[in-house]
Formats: structure tokens, C-alpha cells, sequence
């Protein structure tokens, strides 16, 4: 992201708000590889390319990595967007289905409602995705959810804090969000120095604010904070660009 805005001519401030904690030492991974060789799934869905990394790393301090790509190949391999297809190929395991943009939940339902797979695990993001076991379920399946990682706040505070500060002083013009639970932990971060409603009034009425796809746009306007910037295709460097192009315009409109 620092890189993409200094080549769009930005003055980047970026502030880490997630991080990305393995869970559960070896127990999930183990399960999940022997109820895979037991045939419990007819279909994996990969969420992200980071939890594919967590079993790949956890599953190569027990075990052959060739057991782990042996399992996975005994199902259907659903990947959400090209980010799970680099590691899938890297095992050496064949993608059967690439879901398109916007790469949410609801292109995968629609995906997996034209198949007849109906067992089916899904490898989760950092928390799990309530809205699309339900979708599934109503589809007559049964979601088994393989959680290798969770979101946690980061170690290192003082720069999300930064952001908070900046953003509730005005100190910046676009603010660019890329998963909702960057929002969740700004805003979780602004309560707690007691910023929390100036950051709400900067983001609605003052300050530019980017975002990357449905999810995304729907959490912001949940929040009260409809998006400015929405790129057609849902990437950081279209974001970065949209951005660019867009936010002297929406702010001419937002201080009219």
C-alpha cells in the first residue's frame, strides 16, 4: 500500500490494525487433514492465502508435506479469488474452481449451489463467516468451518493510535480501508483515547474514505460512514488509483 500512493503522488501514513495469530498449535490442522483422508469432505473452500500458509507451515512440523497435499486432493478445491491459488499450486493441489469478483461470500453460494457437492469444509478467514454457513445450509450442506488463524489487534499500538489521532484532528484527506475489521479496531482503538466520535464526524463529513468491496462498503455504512471511493475492481492498487483520481472532488463536496 506505501509503495501504490507514492506512485500515485500520495503522502502515505500506514498503520497496521490486524494481526494475524495461528491458533490451536497442531490439533485443527491434524483434525482437518484426517477427516479429509477419511473422505468426511466432498469440497474445501479456501478463504485466504494466509490460512493455507498456517497448515502448510503447522502441518510440516508433524507430518510429510505430501499427506497434506494428498487429503486436499481427495476433494473438490474451491479458492475465494486468486489469493489461495498461489499456495494450492505450491502443494501441487488442483484448483477446481476459482470464485470471480468480488470474491464474497455470495459468489461462492452461487458457485456451490450449481454442484452437488454438500459436505463441505471451509478454511476460515480470521473469524468466521456466519452469513455464508447459513447460505450453505439452506443449499441442504453441511459446513464443517476449519479456523488456523484468528485477527487480533496488533502488538505495537502506537500506530494505529497515530491514525486515530491524525484522523480525528483532520490530519490527513483520504483514509483507505481494505477489510472490516481494520474498522472495527480503529474504532475500538478511538473509544479507548476517548476519540471515538471525532473520528466517526472526520470519516463521515470531512475526511475521504476508501474501500474495497461489498463486505467492506457494507460494514462502513452499518457504521454510519458510507464509502466515498468504491474501485470497480476490488484491489488495493485500483483502490489507491480510484482514490487518487476521485478525492479532491469528494472533499470539494464534503466542506461546499
Amino acid at each position: 500500500m506505501h509503495t501504490l500512493i507514492l506512485r500515485e503522488g500520495g503522502v502515505p501514513f500506514v498503520a497496521p490494525s490486524v494481526k494475524e495469530e495461528a491458533v490451536d498449535g497442531t490439533g485443527t490442522a491434524l483434525r482437518f487433514i484426517e477427516q479429509m483422508e477419511a473422505g468426511a469432505y466432498d469440497m474445501v473452500i479456501c478463504m485466504t492465502g494466509v490460512g493455507l500458509t498456517v497448515l502448510r507451515d503447522t502441518c510440516a512440523t508433524i507430518m510429510p508435506i505430501d499427506r497434506l497435499t494428498a487429503a486436499l486432493q481427495r476433494a473438490t478445491i474451491v479458492s475465494r479469488g486468486p489469493k489461495p491459488v498461489g499456495p494450492l499450486r505450491a502443494l501441487g493441489v488442483q484448483v477446481d474452481l476459482i470464485i470471480p469478483e468480488p470474491n464474497t461470500w455470495r459468489e461462492i453460494v452461487s458457485a456451490v449451489a450449481e454442484r452437488q457437492e454438500r459436505r463441505i469444509a471451509v478454511q476460515e478467514y480470521g473469524r468466521l463467516n456466519t452469513p455464508l454457513h447459513t447460505a450453505l445450509q439452506e443449499l441442504g450442506a453441511t459446513v464443517e468451518p476449519v479456523a488456523l488463524y484468528r485477527w487480533e489487534l496488533p502488538d505495537d499500538l502506537q500506530p494505529l493510535r497515530q491514525a486515530v489521532a491524525r484522523i480525528a484532528g483532520c490530519g490527513c484527506d483520504v483514509v483507505l480501508f481494505t477489510s472490516s475489521v481494520q474498522l472495527e479496531n480503529l474504532l475500538t482503538i478511538a473509544r479507548t483515547m476517548g476519540l471515538e466520535p471525532d473520528v466517526r464526524k472526520a470519516l463521515r463529513d470531512q475526511l475521504v474514505v476508501g474501500s474495497i468491496g461489498p463486505v467492506m462498503n457494507d460494514a462502513l455504512t452499518a457504521e454510519g460512514i458510507p464509502p466515498d471511493v468504491i474501485p470497480r475492481h476490488p484491489k488495493m492498487w485500483a483502490l489507491v488509483k480510484a482514490a487518487a483520481e476521485e478525492a479532491a472532488g469528494v472533499i470539494a463536496a464534503k466542506v461546499a
